[in-house]
């Protein structure tokens, strides 16, 4: 695959100039997962803008669509369905037949790499895995000033086509009736909520169940608001105990548990209703982001220069700053290699609850 020099083919263009290489058609490639996919929509948006009568399609993973299936500025979107390497190379085959005058692969892995072989213009995200490496294993810092979010690296991709940033954050587009239906949920609370997310893809970023019960009581007797509790369906039991720790400490909290009852939209519409989200460094915790919400972001193995802070919704990150041993993983694992898990057990309850209710007052 040959990787395109856009000014070569397209004519030298300068940030001042009105006029803008001309692409009908464009495909974004990203598969997954929740987060990095919502953290690709001010992409679209800009994209949209930049070309409003381009056809600008969006290629993902099935089980991912429904994140930008209701979004307003693609044209399609493309599922690519699980299975087999045929499966992978038939839709290859669909996306040459399709004749797009570029493709930009902001996943840029194998699979979206084999996706794209055959096309003439493809640009690529630039991942800094070099750089990733080096903090990972010595601790020594190559980000420095280029330690940009993801959203920004996403629209870096297309900075030659002069794509900026428009500063209105992640979006998520939720049907009318999820929003009904939203309302109807939250009817049963008989207070304000805070929303709770304890899950994440690894053990290594997920906070202690106690440390989240010992903040959602306090914040409730403090605050007057009851809880609702997001997650899968793989984080059901972990949100059940919470739930149930919860209602031992004080019977007059409200907790409505959603975990592992919603698909990803109604999660999103429920969060409308949140006066504050807390949650570790998780797809939902972009979700909160995607929809305005404040948010209480715990982060343990993972730092700011890997991209995945918050963007685009007032926010507080807790973390334990002076470990040397951290990062340890780009995207966690699922037990702490040294063994003392202390990123996220040295969290106190005390430093989100005023978190919180500092984001709450606001």
């Amino acid at each position: 695959m040959r990787q395109l020099n856009i000014l070569a083919k397209f004519g030298t263009m300068t940030p001042a100039s009105s006029m803008m290489p001309p692409i009908e058609k464009a495909l974004i490639i990203r598969l997954s997962s929740v987060g990095d996919i919502l953290l690709s929509t001010p992409l679209i948006r800009v994209l949209r803008q930049q070309y409003p009568e381009c056809r600008l399609d969006y290629l993902v993973k099935r089980e991912f669509a429904e994140v930008v299936r209701h979004n307003p500025y693609l044209s399609s979107v493309i599922e690519l369905e699980p299975g087999s390497f045929d499966k992978i190379r038939s839709m290859r085959g669909e996306i040459r037949s399709r004749g797009y005058d570029l493709v930009i692969d902001i996943h840029d892995s194998l699979r979206s790499r084999y996706l794209c072989a055959g096309e003439r213009n493809v640009v690529k995200i630039n991942k800094r895995r070099i750089a990733r490496f080096v903090l990972i294993s010595t601790g020594i810092d190559l980000y420095g000033s280029s330690a940009h979010s993801v959203t920004q690296r996403y629209l870096d991709t297309m900075s030659s086509f002069g794509v900026e940033d428009d500063r209105r954050g992640l979006e998520i587009h939720i049907p009318d009736e999820l929003r009904d239906r939203a309302e109807r949920t939250i009817a049963q609370a008989r207070r304000p909520l805070i929303g709770i997310a304890a899950g994440a893809s690894r053990g290594t970023k997920m906070w202690s169940p106690d440390g989240f019960t010992e903040t959602a009581v306090t914040l409730s007797q403090t605050t007057g608001t009851d809880i609702i509790l997001f997650g899968s369906a793989a984080e059901a039991d972990l949100c059940v105990g919470i739930e149930q720790a919860v209602r031992s400490r004080d019977g007059g909290i409200g907790v409505i548990n959603m975990a592992g009852k919603t698909t990803l939209l109604e999660a999103a519409a429920l969060m409308d209703h949140c006066r504050v989200v807390i949650t570790n460094d998780s797809g939902l915790m972009h979700l909160a982001t995607a929809r305005k919400r404040p948010v209480v972001a715990l982060f343990g193995p993972t730092v700011r220069q890997f991209g995945f802070f918050p963007v685009g919704s007032e926010h507080v990150v807790v973390q334990n700053k002076g470990l040397s041993c951290r990062p340890c993983s780009a995207h966690g694992t699922t037990r702490c290699p040294k063994g003392h898990f202390r990123c996220m057990n040295d969290i106190s309850p005390a430093s989100v609850i005023d978190a919180a209710r500092g984001l709450m007052s606001a």
